[in-house]
């Protein structure tokens, strides 16, 4: 059991990596896209309606009801006016960059743990997810 000035000195570091992690400028980029589509109505608003209408087509076909041609057109036609709007593509962009930059954070930490020193590239799984994804890689 850890004594409470290593739990001090482990949190210690972990804010000081966040610190670092946030002083990235690619870090900056995402969090800039994210509050740029948090401040665009009118980009909400088209991630808003194709949420609730992709929810509703994924309820009927779980519960078995056929989808009708018009719902899925309907539901096309929002994904590609979403998608096709510079601030919704930049946030998804960023939400996807900060996805991987999370992940890669937790396979070096759980590396370390798993082999007892802060890995070299050369041991870090290529093309695995980490431990216990499934993927198998």
């Amino acid at each position: 059991m850890q004594t409470q000035t290593e739990e001090t000195i482990v949190i210690q570091k972990t804010k000081e990596l966040c610190q670092a992690i946030l002083e990235q400028p690619e870090v900056k980029s995402m969090r800039q896209r994210i509050e740029t589509f948090m401040a665009d109505d009118k980009a909400r608003g088209q991630y808003d309606a194709l949420m609730v209408k992709g929810q509703t087509l994924q309820q009927k076909q779980q519960s078995g009801v056929p989808l009708d041609g018009a719902e899925v057109t309907d539901f096309e036609q929002l994904r590609e006016t979403f998608l096709n709007n510079p601030v919704a593509r930049g946030f998804l962009d960023a939400q996807e960059d900060m996805q991987k930059m999370q992940q890669s954070v937790i396979q070096y930490v759980s590396k370390s743990f798993e082999l007892g020193h802060v890995p070299e590239e050369s041991e870090m799984d290529s093309g695995s997810c980490g431990s216990g994804c499934g993927c198998h890689h």
